[in-house]
């Protein structure tokens, strides 16, 4: 680091740019693909409702994060106008353009992705709830200040890309500490691949492994996230003279190891962009070394411009700091409207048995003398002999909300609405899943039956070929029907 300018780190911008954007694009589409059914026009949690009872007052609006669509009444149509507006200035990050302009041109692009995701996330209600979410809008904003391809990047900004692994690392690892039991006898790992909301094809490998491994994991979890993270502001030494290089070889070996983890946790599981945006997140730390310009090479606007945001940053990042170190921290959580400085982390505790809610469907008139056929989920198992699939950086919202039910003490009111459209056949909503048994045709009734599911072992796998092994529990809801 030189100063103002981080010259060694024109590749990680180069990361955090282009990575970013792709995320940007990943997301907008799993909105132009899911949005109108899950909270359009005649979605599951029609977000016209939710801007209508807004609209009565201003304490009201307040409540919502900010969003373009308390000022433009909401259609589906304007919706998917946002994520193709979306898409194209992302992709316009990703192929480089903005970045050969002055750097107020890709500021204004990120946060245009920006302002445009937070427009759609803040009326998405349950089914946008998730950190990613809010990690996705703060990395958006942080890239827009990282400048151009003529200028090295400001020094402050990749400090607090630094300071957002912290937040994100150390966080998640204080919410284990603090959480289950598991955690801390090491333990939760011999559980969790098995249980996690949405397994990938490598999970049941991973469920399989000895025991002793499940504790090494869980033992490299602990290291990896409270340990490592205060490494990554090492390269900060570098600005005293005469330090050398060591300080910045410390923080990108922190920054490796961040990366190494998150790549465990990709080939393991299906945890949407999380994983894969702490990756790119995480490649702010790796500085390359690069030949010193011989003037300064960052504009006074754009000092100026940057400073603010690190002066801004400081003033935010007061509740999270204090947060990561509170007795009850709290768990992705945002201190102000513009869900910047977060709060994040995941999974405190972990669930020790699978249980799925499976529907179903019949054509039979009687309930009691019906055939009845299950409806088969994109992501989440269903079908014993299916192997899961890779999904991520894709978010998968319907399934993820799905893995969530069995764990409240009643069901959300989402859900009914999901079976009303089932009977009602409805596109939209058929084409979030995987199958529908009835070809388009109404069923006459549906009902949500619970399931235990565990992994086969090798041998149940070679005798019998499945994947899952499932026991009934009982009927959760239904049968009901239209009448």
């Amino acid at each position: 680091m030189d100063g103002f300018a981080a010259v060694d780190f024109g590749f990680a911008r180069e990361v955090l740019q282009r990575g970013i954007a792709a995320l940007y694009v990943v997301a907008f589409v799993s909105s132009l693909n899911q949005f109108r059914a899950l909270c359009g026009e005649r979605g599951l949690l029609p977000a016209p409702e939710l801007l209508d009872w807004a609209g009565t007052s201003k304490a009201r609006k307040r409540m919502l994060r900010p969003t373009v669509f308390t000022r433009i009444r909401y259609t589906d149509r304007r919706l998917a106008a946002v994520c193709w507006a979306g898409i194209l200035v992302a992709v316009a990050l990703i192929a480089g353009i903005p970045q050969l302009a002055p750097p107020w041109v890709p500021m204004i692009c990120f946060l245009v992705l920006w302002l445009g995701y937070m427009s759609i996330s803040s009326i998405g209600q349950t089914f946008y709830g998730f950190g990613w979410e809010m990690l996705l809008l703060e990395a958006g904003f942080l890239a827009a200040f990282l400048g151009s391809g003529s200028e090295p990047p400001p020094t402050v900004v990749i400090v607090l890309f630094w300071w957002l692994v912290f937040r994100l690392e150390f966080g998640a690892g204080m919410i284990k500490i603090r959480g289950g039991r598991e955690w801390r006898d090491l333990t939760a790992l011999t559980f969790h691949h098995e249980t996690q909301p949405m397994p990938g094809p490598l999970s049941r490998q991973a469920h399989l492994l000895p025991r002793w491994f499940h504790k090494g994991e869980v033992l490299g979890n602990h290291f990896a996230q409270l340990v490592v993270p205060f490494f990554l502001f090492a390269p900060l030494l570098g600005l005293v003279p005469g330090i050398g290089p060591a300080p910045a070889i410390v923080g990108a070996v922190a920054g490796t190891i961040v990366i190494a983890t998150q790549v465990w946790l990709v080939l393991t599981g299906n945890f949407a962009w999380l994983n894969w945006a702490t990756i790119v997140i995480a490649f702010s730390a790796i500085g390359l070394p690069a030949a010193r310009p011989s003037a300064p090479g960052i504009p006074l606007y754009w000092i100026v411009i940057t400073s603010v945001v690190g002066i801004l940053y400081l003033a935010l990042s007061w509740p999270a700091l204090r947060n990561l170190f509170a007795r009850r921290q709290l768990m992705n959580a945002s201190f102000n409207r513009w869900q910047l400085a977060n709060a994040y982390g995941a999974f405190g505790t972990v669930t020790k048995e699978r249980i799925e809610i499976v529907v179903e469907g019949t054509l039979a008139v009687d309930p009691d003398a019906g055939d009845w056929r299950e409806y088969e989920f994109t992501g989440k198992p269903g079908d014993v002999r299916r192997v899961p699939r890779q999904f991520a950086p894709y978010h998968l919202r319907l399934d993820w909300l799905m893995w969530f039910l069995p764990l409240g003490r009643s069901l959300e009111d989402w859900f009914t609405v999901f079976l009303v459209r089932l009977l009602e056949a409805d596109a939209p909503t058929l084409a979030l899943l995987r199958t529908d048994p009835f070809d388009g045709e109404r069923p006459v009734w549906v009902r949500a039956v619970s399931y235990r599911y565990c992994f086969t072992t090798r041998e149940e796998k070679r005798e019998s070929g499945a994947v899952w092994v499932r026991d009934r529990r009982g009927t959760v809801l239904g049968p009901i029907g239209l009448r």
